[in-house]
Formats: C-alpha cells, sequence, structure tokens
C-alpha cells in the first residue's frame, strides 16, 4: 500500500472529523457519549484549524490518518481504525520528527493503554502528569517527550 503524507487542506476538514469521531469511538472506552459529543463539537469548531496538521493519505487520496502539531507538541495523532497497523501512525510520527527535530512531545490518555504503548515503541519516555485534560476534564495525561 502506498501511503504518502500531504499538508492539511480544508477540503479534508470534515473527512478528518469524522476519521476523529471513529478512531475516539474505537480507542477511548473511558469517554462517555457526552465527552465525545464535547470533544466532536470541538473538532467540527475548528480544532483543525488551530494547529499545524499534516494527513496520511492512501492511494486514492483518502485521508487515513492525522497529526496536529502546535510547536513541536503533538497536539493530535489520529488513524481511521480500519488502517490500524499498517504503518500510517509510524509515518505520521517520523514526519513531525522530521520537522520538529529532537524533544517532540505528547500528551496521552492515562487510560489509553495503547497509546502508551505506540508512543514507547518509538522512544517517548513519560516526564510528567497532570490529573486533568487541556479542557479541565477529570481525564489523566501522562506527558511524553521523545528521547
Amino acid at each position: 500500500m502506498t501511503h504518502h503524507i500531504a499538508a492539511y487542506t480544508e477540503a479534508y476538514h470534515d473527512q478528518l472529523v469524522e476519521l476523529w469521531l471513529r478512531a475516539v469511538s474505537q480507542t477511548h472506552d473511558f469517554l462517555t457519549e457526552e465527552d465525545i459529543r464535547f470533544y466532536y463539537g470541538m473538532m467540527q469548531s475548528g480544532a483543525l484549524r488551530s494547529v499545524e496538521i499534516w494527513m496520511c493519505l492512501n492511494s486514492k487520496q483518502e485521508a487515513i490518518g492525522f497529526i496536529g502539531l502546535d510547536g513541536s507538541k503533538i497536539e493530535m495523532l489520529f488513524v481511521d481504525p480500519l488502517h490500524h497497523g499498517q504503518g500510517a501512525g509510524t509515518k505520521l510520527i517520523r514526519h513531525a520528527e522530521r520537522l520538529k527535530g529532537p524533544g517532540l512531545q505528547v500528551d496521552v490518555n492515562e487510560q489509553n493503554p495503547k497509546a502508551h504503548a505506540f508512543y514507547k515503541k518509538y522512544g517517548f519516555v513519560q516526564i510528567g502528569r497532570s490529573e486533568l485534560d487541556g479542557s479541565g476534564k477529570p481525564f489523566p495525561l501522562v506527558h511524553m517527550q521523545l528521547r
């Protein structure tokens, strides 16, 4: 399969929001429907426009994953559940690493062990922890940095 990285364009907005919803519904089982609706609203109303987005596109030019960066911090990384384990996440991480250099950081939900394992595999280590997420909700975050 041929995947390539492309810069975000507005034409992909709705496709990425729906991809986000599929991915979160599959991987964030600690969130309630109400929580998901809250974050979905944030995604729909411009969260993608507030960060630097890079997409992983398949040979049909469909987005199968995306990463959102704010400086050297990964604010979001989501891969369509149908494409988990096929290299899209790796391509996105490596692209971010090439762009931002060493010191890349990410916050991972403590209740999402698969995400922990994913980032550890790439050399991220825990550098801190917060009780609340960025929206002030009680979903503890683990702060990780690429060493």
